[in-house]
C-alpha cells in the first residue's frame, strides 16, 4: 500500500544523506552496476535509514515495510560473513581490517587485497523474516495479546472482533517486562561463560549487568 504523493523522504534527501548526487542515487536504483561498490553501499544505507520508497511514501498500515538494501548489504553479510551474489558481482567474503577490534569492513577498490581477515558467521541461515517469526513466537510464549502482536508485526486483522480490540498501556508494560526478563536472562548466561567481551558494547552491557547483580 502506498500513498499517491511523496510525503516521506525524497531522492534529494537520500543524496544529501549519502553525500552523492541525485544522479548517483538514480543509478543505484536503476543501474547499480554503474556505481562503485562502496558508493552503492553508502546510498543503499541512506535509503534504508530514511525509509525512501520510489514512487511515494509507504503507508503506515502496509503489511511489510520496503527493505531496500538492508538485508543484502548489512544483515546478510553480518550473519554469514559473505556479501550475497548480486549481478554483476559474485558472492564473496566480507573483507575485514583487523583494527580497530573486532574489525571493520574494508571498502573501495582493492578491498580484498587490503583485508586482513573475514567476518565469521553469526548464525547460518538467519534472515530478517526469520527474526520476525522468532519475535512472534517469543510474544506468544509471554501471553501477549493478539492486538499488540499484530501492531508490532505490522499486520492488519480485518475481522470484526479486531475492530473492538485496542492496545493498552498495560499490555505494553507486560510485554516490556517479559522481554526485559528474557534479555537479562540471556546476559546472565553470557556472564557465566565469560564476564568480559572484546566487543565494546557487549563488554559494557556485561559489566553493567554484573554490577547490578552484585
Amino acid at each position: 500500500m502506498r500513498s499517491g504523493g511523496h510525503q516521506g523522504a525524497k531522492l534529494v534527501d537520500v543524496a544529501r544523506r549519502a553525500e552523492v548526487s541525485t544522479g548517483t542515487v538514480s543509478n543505484v536504483l536503476n543501474h547499480p552496476d554503474r556505481v562503485r561498490e562502496d558508493t552503492r553501499a553508502r546510498v543503499e544505507l541512506a535509503i534504508a535509514e530514511l525509509g525512501f520508497v520510489r514512487g511515494g511514501a509507504t503507508s503506515e498500515y502496509a503489511d511489510h515495510w520496503r527493505r531496500n538494501g538492508f538485508a543484502t548489504w548489512l544483515f546478510t553479510p553480518a550473519v554469514s560473513g559473505w556479501y550475497p551474489r548480486k549481478a554483476p558481482q559474485e558472492a564473496r567474503p566480507v573483507p575485514i581490517l583487523g583494527e580497530p577490534w573486532p574489525g571493520i569492513p574494508a571498502r573501495g577498490r582493492g578491498a580484498s587485497q587490503r583485508a586482513e581477515a573475514c567476518w565469521l558467521p553469526i548464525a547460518k541461515g538467519l534472515t530478517p523474516h526469520g527474526l520476525r517469526h522468532t519475535h512472534r513466537t517469543m510474544m506468544e510464549d509471554l501471553g501477549t495479546e493478539k492486538v499488540l502482536m499484530d501492531e508490532r508485526m505490522g499486520h492488519i486483522d480485518g475481522s470484526i472482533s479486531a475492530r473492538y480490540a485496542h492496545v493498552t498501556p498495560g499490555m505494553r508494560k507486560r510485554l516490556l517486562l517479559g522481554l526485559t526478563e528474557q534479555w537479562e536472562g540471556a546476559l546472565n548466561v553470557r556472564l557465566e561463560m565469560c564476564a568480559t567481551s572484546p566487543v565494546r558494547l557487549l563488554d559494557s552491557l556485561l559489566k553493567a549487568r554484573q554490577a547490578g547483580l552484585s
